[in-house]
C-alpha cells in the first residue's frame, strides 16, 4: 500500500478543524461590530474588515456593523470652513455642522461600507438610527466644571426599536447602521456617539458579543509604564477602572460595561490596525484585545 503523499494544503485544513468549535458556539448569534479608528481610513484594513464582517454571516454568524466618522467629519468641516470643536470629549454639533454629519456618515462612510460588504454578494444594506426609529435620542448636555453645557446636536440615547436591523437579519442582510438619530422632544437630528450606540444596540438585540475596534492593542494595565494588555476583565473591574482611563477610551469601555450588564455575554475592544482582527478574536485560542464579561460568569478558559 503507498503512504498517502503530504498534501501541501493540509495545514489549512488545520486551521479550519481548530475554528470548529467556535463555529459550533456562535452559530446563529448575533454580534454587533463598532467600526472605527484607523481601519476606516486604511484602504487594506477596510477591505480586510469587509471580509471579516463577510465571513462572519458565512459561518453563520449575524453581524451588525454600526459606523461613526470622526476623522471624515473633522476633513469636510475644514473643506467646507466650519471648526471643529471639542468640549468633554464629544464634537460640538451645530445644526451647520449636524448637517455635515448627517450627510458624511450616511452619504459616505457607510455607502463606501456597504459597497465593500457587497462585493462578496447582495448583502449588505446601509440605514441610519433615523430609520425606523431604531434609535431615538434627547439632546445631550454634558457636565463641565460643574454646569451643564449646551454641546448643540449630540444626543444620549432615549430608545431603541430593533425591528427594522432584526427584519434585515432574518433576511440574511448586514445592516450597516450610522450612529445619528431623531429626537422624540424636538424632532432634530443628533449625533450619537457610536461606541454608545453600538453598545446599545448590542443590549438591544440580546448579542452575543459585543466588538469595539480601536487603534490601540486593548486595555493597558499601567499605561504609559507598560503596554501590557489586560486580556479578561469583569464589569466590576472594569467599573473601578473607568475614572482612570483616557478620555477616548471611556465611551469604549462604558459601552462594553452597558452591554455585560444587560445581557450581551461578551464585550471586547480590539486592535483594529491588525488585518483580520475580527476573526482572530472570534475563531482563535489567541484572542488579541481585551474582553469585559459579566460579573456571574464564572472563569472559563479559552473564552476567547
Amino acid at each position: 500500500m503507498t503512504t498517502a503523499r503530504k498534501h501541501t494544503a493540509l495545514p489549512k485544513a488545520q486551521i479550519l478543524i481548530e475554528a470548529l468549535p467556535w463555529l459550533t458556539r456562535h452559530n446563529g448569534k448575533t454580534v454587533v461590530i463598532k467600526f472605527g479608528g484607523n481601519a476606516m481610513i486604511d484602504e487594506e484594513l477596510k477591505a480586510a474588515f469587509a471580509q471579516d464582517v463577510v465571513f462572519l454571516r458565512q459561518a453563520g454568524l449575524k453581524p451588525v456593523v454600526v459606523h461613526g466618522g470622526g476623522p471624515q467629519i473633522s476633513a469636510q468641516l475644514d473643506k467646507q470652513g466650519l471648526v471643529s470643536e471639542f468640549k468633554a470629549g464629544l464634537r460640538v454639533t451645530t445644526p451647520e455642522a449636524m448637517d455635515v454629519v448627517r450627510m458624511v456618515l450616511a452619504g459616505q462612510v457607510q455607502r463606501e461600507l456597504v459597497g465593500l460588504l457587497n462585493q462578496h454578494g447582495p448583502l449588505a444594506v446601509g440605514m441610519t438610527g433615523e430609520d425606523a426609529h431604531t434609535i431615538t435620542a434627547t439632546q445631550h448636555r454634558p457636565t463641565i466644571d460643574g454646569e451643564l453645557v449646551d454641546i448643540g446636536r449630540v444626543g444620549e440615547i432615549t430608545a431603541i426599536d430593533t425591528g427594522a436591523i432584526q427584519a434585515l437579519l432574518d433576511d440574511g442582510r448586514i445592516p450597516v447602521v450610522s450612529s445619528i438619530a431623531r429626537s422624540a422632544d424636538d424632532n432634530h437630528v443628533y449625533n450619537v456617539n457610536a461606541d454608545t450606540a453600538a453598545a446599545a444596540l448590542a443590549a438591544a438585540l440580546n448579542a452575543e458579543t459585543l466588538m469595539v475596534l480601536t487603534d490601540v492593542e486593548g486595555l493597558y494595565e499601567d499605561w504609559p509604564n507598560s503596554d501590557d494588555v489586560i486580556s479578561r476583565l469583569t464589569a466590576t473591574e472594569l467599573e473601578k477602572l473607568l475614572p482612570e482611563l483616557s478620555s477616548g477610551m471611556v465611551p469604549k469601555m462604558q459601552g462594553c460595561l452597558h452591554a455585560v450588564r444587560n445581557g450581551v455575554e461578551t464585550a471586547r475592544v480590539i486592535d483594529g490596525r491588525v488585518q483580520h482582527s475580527i476573526l482572530l478574536e472570534i475563531f482563535t485560542d489567541e484572542g488579541i484585545g481585551t474582553m469585559v464579561v459579566p460579573d456571574a460568569q464564572p472563569d472559563a478558559q479559552g473564552e476567547s
